[in-house]
């Protein structure tokens, strides 16, 4: 009996993507290293899942996107993020659309579930809509129904996400919106730091396996940030003499040293999967020097009134020297370390920058 295939025609600009049975895909057009990539995560990655969600973590406005051709779109930056970035390095010609918009075959090239404010527990930011991670996995559940309809074979979909690549940043908010906000949260009267960042690994954990059932083998993991450096925490905390808030960082290192043996762990326990790690923390440390950027501390667009919020005012002005800030908003790298830390996250400049492989080799595999 002949072996079928299905060909999926984006549009005359886009790549014709044939899926033949043994689901080895050719890009007949274009130079993509994988067929697809999908994105999770929170505000970092967000690009546009947020815009119509009853909240105020959203960044559908100016002068966020300043620098993005589009303009504001829901990327919590003034251009690029790092996933627009990574998509780039990976040959893809269009960015990658988030699962509110994505509609029919588009969803073979991959898709955004990533949600500002999101976090690894489900009550993370309750006090604002967002999608949590779980959620996010839900979502994407939806996305395999259908893409399992188009194909019409399960399997088949099962294979073709083996093939893609996966990046998840989450656990920013975890620490920004629910540890270290304990008027509004229980965690921190409940938890030593310790224990919370065991709960939250342990969490994390699982939710990285339910994505290995669904069908994904090549799974990049990102470190979360400094947030005691970041200009909101600063401003909310303050600081005696020194860069960042020492106790916030402390807190959030204890996360931060758990995600490694994680890997180790999933690499190990999952039979075919590949789990790498990114230092977004190492990294970011050498981003001024690398580029050029001398202000660390102040973000660049005009800051709502409202104390520790962080956000861009709406409609507010934003500095000349982008490139040489690396915040954006009182949360939010610009669009020049983006680049860097995307950069370095695809071919790995120190050893520290990413465990046990760069994005690069994972896209080989």
């Amino acid at each position: 009996m002949a072996s079928t295939c299905i060909i999926i025609l984006w549009d005359v600009t886009m790549i014709t993507l044939i899926v033949f049975m043994n689901l080895k895909p050719v890009l007949v057009k274009g130079e993509q290293k994988v067929p697809c990539l999908f994105i999770m995560g929170d505000s970092t990655f967000d690009n546009g899942n947020n815009n119509n969600l009853l909240t105020a973590a959203k960044a559908n406005y100016p002068p966020y996107g300043i620098d993005f051709p589009d303009g504001p779109t829901g990327r919590f930056t003034n251009g690029r993020n790092v996933a627009d970035f990574i998509a780039e390095l990976l040959g893809f010609d269009r960015y990658i659309e988030p699962f509110a918009t994505v509609k029919g075959v588009e969803m073979f090239r991959g898709v955004s579930y990533a949600s500002g404010a999101a976090g690894i527990l489900d009550e993370t930011a309750i006090h604002g809509d967002r999608i949590s991670l779980n959620r996010q996995l839900r979502n994407h559940n939806v996305t395999i129904s259908h893409m399992s309809t188009l194909l019409g074979n399960k399997t088949l979909t099962m294979e073709y996400l083996s093939k893609c690549i996966y990046i998840v940043q989450i656990g920013n908010n975890d620490y920004i919106n629910n540890y270290l906000l304990p008027q509004l949260y229980p965690s921190s009267h409940m938890y030593k730091p310790e224990q919370f960042a065991t709960l939250l690994i342990q969490q994390y954990s699982e939710q990285l396996k339910t994505l290995y059932l669904h069908g994904a083998r090549k799974i990049v993991v990102f470190g979360i940030g400094g947030i005691g450096c970041v200009p909101a925490e600063l401003d909310l905390y303050g600081t005696e003499d020194t860069a960042c808030v020492n106790s916030i960082d402390s807190a959030v290192q204890k996360f931060s040293d758990k995600l490694k043996p994680m890997i180790d762990d999933l690499n190990s326990d999952l039979p075919d999967a590949n789990f790498i790690y990114i230092n977004s923390t190492s990294i970011a440390v050498t981003v001024p020097s690398s580029v050029g950027i001398t202000n660390l501390r102040e973000p660049c667009c005009e800051i709502s009134v409202t104390k520790g919020e962080g956000q861009c005012k709406r409609g507010g002005g934003a500095c000349s020297d982008r490139t040489a800030r690396f915040f954006w908003d009182g949360f939010h790298p610009s669009e020049a370390p983006n680049k860097v830390i995307a950069e370095r996250a695809y071919t790995a400049f120190l050893s520290t920058d990413a465990y046990p492989f760069d994005i690069s080799q994972l896209a080989q595999l």
